[in-house]
């Protein structure tokens, strides 16, 4: 049963990353791709129907985690306050960015809104990156199950490292590269002219980066963590998961380079998701690893809720899953198809 759960908090941190993922990569490229206030418009119209429904499988990504390792939520969520509460203010910030701009007819007024919409967009995709670099590296756990981490310290690894080290910041590095290429590919996905080129350039230059800190990320995980590599020797078949991760990224840039601009943003979400089930693979039952004495190591079965809360639990997680599928499905079928902004639209 805690094995489960653990696969379902996986699947929905990975909807999460997948949904909001190209929300957040949209940001990122806004002030390249968009040029005037109504092509800044009309990204804006591409996101707008889904950015904030997308955000919802990171609160249900939370609270299951809450229900299902109640220790792990406490001890995550007190030892990392700094940074979420730095994520939660981004958030919002974000989320301001896209809702106020329109409030007044004033370049000044969108032109500041636009700039908090990117910058938010930017160092939300570096925290969330730098945040799972944490959990694959290990954090100094105390043998209460509990730690505290600096910001930073010496920028080194060890049994006592800052929550921002060289591992880490490549960790955020790798994912502002990942939705960059995410929101590109959607944003070539959902508009035409201009746009649609701009955002396919983006694509084009970022591809070849995103292929390279692959490479380099993989190495450095086995360097930061060797014990990581475990389970894929125990378990042949998760093997799969890094030949799906490059041959996704393969699949991109020939669906990308032949103007297949939807296919090749289905093969950024297989490889957000192979990435991300990579490292779940790899860490396997560990849920927040010790960077000092393995032994207090947070694992799904010392920090799981009992069997029977478990098993009650699955059934309202599938109820609330199935209406929250079919909410999802009716929005994405709704607003299909590119962009269209109509003359004389202010808003």
């Amino acid at each position: 049963m805690e094995t489960l759960w653990f696969i379902i908090v996986a699947l929905m941190l990975v909807a999460y990353v997948v949904l909001d993922g190209f929300d957040i990569g949209a940001g990122i490229i806004h002030l390249f791709v968009a040029r005037t206030d109504r092509e800044r418009r009309i990204v804006l119209r591409a996101i707008g129907p889904v950015w904030d429904g997308n955000e919802v499988w990171l609160l249900a990504a939370s609270g299951t985690l809450y229900f299902a390792f109640p220790l792990l939520y406490a001890s995550s969520f007190s030892g990392f306050y700094l940074p979420l509460m730095m994520v939660l203010w981004l958030l919002m910030l974000r989320a301001i960015g896209i809702e106020f701009r329109t409030h007044l007819q004033s370049h000044v007024w969108r032109g500041f809104f636009d700039v908090i919409f990117s910058v938010s967009s930017i160092l939300l995709a570096i925290f969330f990156g730098a945040a799972l670099g944490n959990v694959v590296r290990g954090v100094p756990l105390a043998a209460d199950g509990y730690f505290f981490e600096a910001l930073w310290t010496n920028w080194r690894l060890g049994p006592d490292p800052g929550i921002l080290d060289w591992y880490t910041v490549l960790a955020g590095v790798v994912a502002l590269a990942t939705l960059t290429m995410h929101g590109s590919l959607y944003i070539a996905t959902k508009t035409g002219t201009d746009i649609n080129h701009r955002a396919r350039l983006v694509a084009t230059y970022t591809w070849p980066v995103l292929l390279l800190l692959t490479f380099v990320s993989l190495v450095a995980t086995m360097r930061v963590r060797f014990d990581v590599a475990a389970n894929y020797k125990q378990y042949p078949i998760g093997l799969a998961i890094p030949i799906v991760v490059f041959l996704s990224l393969a699949a991109m840039l020939h669906f990308h380079t032949t103007y297949r601009d939807k296919a090749a943003f289905v093969c950024s979400c297989i490889y957000i998701a192979g990435m991300l089930g990579g490292a779940a693979f790899g860490l396997y039952p560990y849920v927040l690893p010790a960077s000092g004495d393995p032994s207090y190591g947070l694992t799904i079965y010392n920090t799981a809720a009992a069997h029977h809360g478990l098993m009650i639990g699955i059934a309202w997680w599938i109820l609330g899953t199935i209406l929250a599928l079919g909410y999802f499905f009716f929005i994405y079928r709704m607003f299909k198809g590119k962009v269209v902004l109509e003359t004389g639209e202010s808003h």
